[in-house]
């Protein structure tokens, strides 16, 4: 039988799928925000010589998108929730803030996820396509783009959560969460370039970011977890 825990997060997190399926508000506006990324990326690197081989900096490319369309969602997530009055009828209900924390993460990290998988295959037709890759190696991606957007979404609620009740919400965000994630872009950006590329050596490099990844995420979450109810209390 399920606790009462349980059930309060099943409630939140079917609550916000919910009405993010009614509105697609957030999903439209992230997907959209990526996909056009992409193009603006495309567009601007098509006048380089014949020499420049664009999987050199793919890897970037493809994180700086989804930071920052993460960052759209995560504050168009808890302004909805602050503009209904829902944030503070969650707040005054008798439901433990771990509980509406990890509720929250884990809805932010599914549509994340959503937005992801839609801007890839765009992402490789745009950057990939024509270039040599190692089918094997490249098959490595969706895991990185998994432990990069635990990180991303854990980290980025607790912030979301911080700057709501703020007047500059977007700029504080913005100011708060981009050094944060440098440590995170640095692991995310040499496993995905390594499985880009390829070959025997990059399965070392691709290893060796995974490990960076992960030990940030062990790390922030465990610090979003312990900071979140001192931060909605305040």
């Amino acid at each position: 039988m399920a606790s009462a825990s349980e059930r309060q997060f099943r409630a939140i997190l079917k609550k916000d799928i919910v009405m993010e399926l009614r509105t697609k508000e957030m999903l439209m506006s992230m997907g959209l925000y990526s996909l056009l990324t992409m193009v603006v990326y495309f567009v601007a690197l098509s006048q380089a010589g014949s020499g420049f081989d664009p999987r050199d900096i793919a890897a970037g490319l493809l994180w700086l998108a989804f930071i920052f369309t993460s960052m759209l969602g995560l504050n168009r997530s808890l302004v909805h929730e602050k503009d209904q009055g829902c944030l503070e009828a969650l707040l005054l209900s008798p439901v433990d803030r771990p509980v509406i924390f990890f509720a929250k993460v884990i809805g932010n990290l599914i549509f994340l996820l959503v937005v992801e998988a839609l801007t890839i295959p765009v992402f490789g037709f745009l950057f990939l396509q024509g270039e040599s890759v190692d089918a094997g190696a490249l098959a490595l991606v969706p895991l990185v783009l998994l432990a990069g957007s635990v990180g991303i979404s854990g980290v980025g609620t607790l912030l979301a959560t911080m700057s709501v009740n703020t007047s500059g919400k977007d700029f504080v965000l913005a100011v708060l969460f981009i050094p944060l994630m440098y440590p995170l872009l640095l692991g995310a950006v040499t496993a995905t370039g390594a499985a880009i590329i390829g070959g025997p050596e990059a399965l070392g490099a691709f290893w060796s970011g995974m490990a960076w990844v992960v030990g940030y995420d062990v790390i922030m979450m465990l610090a979003s977890y312990g900071l979140y109810e001192f931060i909605v209390g305040a």
